[in-house]
């Protein structure tokens, strides 16, 4: 996973908010058709948390983490989710700071293209959740497809694929990924 500098992650913020906001809402409704109350939540590669942000504005029950390798990134959602009960930490996605079996839902918004060794994210993503537990992996269908598909059959068995029209742009698909623990 690559890092932004301050500089990057502030203008990544600026297109997160102008771009994104459709698609945050849709991930934010399938958090909230899949998750049960009180569930645990960690979004990897939350950049500046504005998935997040939907979330907690939705689900207020939800025990919500976000983890990114840019301590940039960390800060700016910090600043969006202030008064807003989430817990960040600058992670590394395949190091994560959650013990075993402790997470009921992981999400990425397109991070998971920048993993640098996805069969060992997938692996520690497979260690966090708990029996029952789910992912849904949102990423730009042109992105380490074959390579992103075969990590994750590997670890879980079956991947669930669907494709998520982006309203703001007429060709741009995203492919949406889900496995259960």
């Amino acid at each position: 996973m690559t890092t932004f500098g301050y500089e990057q992650s502030i203008g990544y913020d600026r297109r997160a908010t102008r771009l994104l906001t459709g698609l945050y809402r849709r991930i934010a409704t399938d958090i909230d058709a899949r998750t049960t109350d009180a569930a645990t939540v960690v979004d990897l590669g939350t950049g500046p948390g504005k998935l997040l942000a939907h979330v907690a504005t939705r689900r207020p029950d939800l025990r919500l983490h976000g983890i990114d390798l840019s301590p940039h990134m960390i800060a700016i959602a910090g600043r969006t989710l202030a008064g807003q009960p989430v817990e960040l930490a600058v992670a590394d996605v395949a190091e994560l700071p959650h013990p075993d079996a402790s997470v009921d839902f992981a999400v990425s918004s397109l991070s998971m293209h920048e993993w640098p060794d996805l069969p060992a994210a997938v692996t520690e993503l497979r260690r966090v959740l708990r029996p029952g537990g789910a992912a849904g992996i949102y990423d730009f269908r042109f992105a380490r497809t074959r390579q992103i598909r075969q990590a994750l059959a590997t670890t879980f068995g079956t991947v669930d694929t669907e494709t998520v029209r982006l309203p703001w742009h007429p060709v741009a698909v995203i492919a949406c990924y889900r496995v259960s623990a």
